[in-house]
């Protein structure tokens, strides 16, 4: 029996964590295909390498932050590129009808509960937090080392995870490997 383990499509707005994300993916031994794309062009380029790679994982990151004091969380344009990671999300789930696709985006204190509404399984941040970088990555290689038929939440990741909920949230995801 052949095990076949998800394929992720990784999207990252940053070319040196672009780097490292392949490199982590390489020594995981995963399926994957990294793109250093800028945050802004995300959304107009997700359906095009979607439908050239298929992927059973999208991986959404790159930079983010809060730009205004006064923390209103609630105003999108208080966010350097949330807006671009939600409309990335939308369009990616325009393609993908249904759960086919596991959708995992966001960054550093990211627009956490439209990123969410937007359709992701996963994403930053909960409480505004600087994320670890690797944190995405350990999400959606769970995800590709999980069968099918488990359905993985943030309970199940949270400990691998380096601010666990604090810094990814999100309703969770069926498991992408099957036996083949």
């Amino acid at each position: 029996m052949e095990i076949k383990k998800g394929k992720i499509l990784h999207l990252d707005g940053d070319k040196k964590y672009s780097e490292k994300s392949y490199r982590f993916y390489k020594d995981s031994g995963l399926n994957f295909i990294v793109k250093n794309i800028p945050e802004y062009k995300q959304p107009f380029i997700v359906k095009e390498l979607l439908s050239i790679y298929k992927p059973d994982i999208l991986v959404i990151t790159g930079h983010d932050k809060m730009l205004k004091k006064n923390r209103d969380y609630n105003n999108i344009n208080n966010y350097k590129n949330s807006k671009y990671f939600i409309e990335t999300v939308k369009k990616a789930r325009s393609y993908y009808q249904g759960g086919e696709l596991a959708i995992f985006a966001g960054a550093c204190q990211s627009y956490y509960e439209e990123i969410i509404l937007a359709g992701a399984n996963f994403a930053t941040s909960p409480q505004r937090i600087l994320i670890d970088f690797k944190d995405p990555l350990i999400v959606a290689k769970e995800i590709a080392n999980t069968e099918r038929k488990k359905y993985i939440t943030i309970r199940d990741l949270e400990f691998k995870l380096k601010d666990g909920r604090r810094g990814v949230g999100g309703p969770g995801s069926y498991g992408k490997m099957s036996k083949i």
